[in-house]
């Protein structure tokens, strides 16, 4: 393994981290199993096609509550070393709504004898909508928007990279890049513009033995003018099956996470 090109990669992929744009996008505590929604890069990465699906429930017994849904589907091309997706996404949190349907294409390219590297780009469309009949407002306040239904579409793209061999990965991503100007009703109420955000992942997988691997990974999220947020989580599996492990975000949560394959 090269280490000096390792650590040139992994240099040049935290200078674009830091040149990152309130957050606009879906949280999901568990990215770790799909990161495929966050770098459209990963597709093709795997010698097979799968389908995964996330599902996020927050504050549950709360009136309107957000709700995250998401699937993907992605593999590699039979012969040519390339890889194809796709996302289907509904996040909801009150009278806010957003789907969002991408195709991914990725091309892959090998660095070394043991390292690849990955180049996806992801395009589609989204829908934001707000329901004015779930909010109230005072008597006194423009009262058109409680009973309106307020939707847009807008296109969108992202672009990933990946680096990765059978120990570690790393990828950097930005999304929202074409930062559409969106406007909700005649009077230009609700968001202005998609912002751009940026995305650093790592992980590396360190085997004890033949039964046991440690798996630490994170996430590194950027977009102006909210600060940086991190996501660290570390992983224990036994036997390829069963793990288990805890995650933390900063200022935010630490969820206890497990499972077994």
């Amino acid at each position: 393994m090269n280490r000096k090109l390792i650590l040139l990669l992994t240099g040049i992929i935290l200078l674009g981290a830091f040149k990152a744009k309130a957050q606009q996008e879906y949280q999901l505590t568990l990215y770790m199993l799909n990161p495929f929604i966050y770098n459209p890069a990963i597709a093709g990465t795997a010698n097979y096609y799968q389908i995964r699906s996330n599902h996020r429930f927050q504050w549950v017994g709360m009136t309107d509550p957000p709700v995250t849904n998401a699937i993907s589907a992605f593999g590699p091309h039979s012969k040519k070393d390339m890889g194809f997706g796709g996302t289907l996404l509904y996040d909801v949190t009150g009278p806010n709504s957003r789907m969002q349907l991408n195709g991914v294409y990725a091309y892959n390219i090998a660095l070394t004898n043991e390292i690849r590297m990955s180049m996806g780009l992801a395009a589609g469309i989204m829908q934001l909508k707000i329901d004015g009949t779930k909010i109230t407002l005072p008597e006194e306040d423009d009262q058109v928007l409680e009973r309106s239904i307020y939707s847009k579409m807008a296109p969108d793209a992202s672009l990933g990279i990946y680096i990765y061999n059978t120990d570690f990965f790393a990828g950097f991503s930005a999304k929202q890049l074409l930062n559409n100007k969106i406007s909700i009703g005649k009077e230009d109420k609700g968001l202005k513009k998609l912002d751009s955000h940026f995305y650093l992942m790592g992980g590396y997988q360190y085997k004890i033995n033949r039964e046991l691997t440690i798996e630490p990974a994170l996430i590194l999220k950027k977009v102006v003018p909210a600060p940086y947020q991190v996501e660290v989580n570390c992983k224990v599996i036994y036997d390829t099956a069963f793990w288990g492990g805890v995650s933390y975000r900063s200022g935010d949560a630490i969820p206890a996470i497990v499972g077994y394959t």
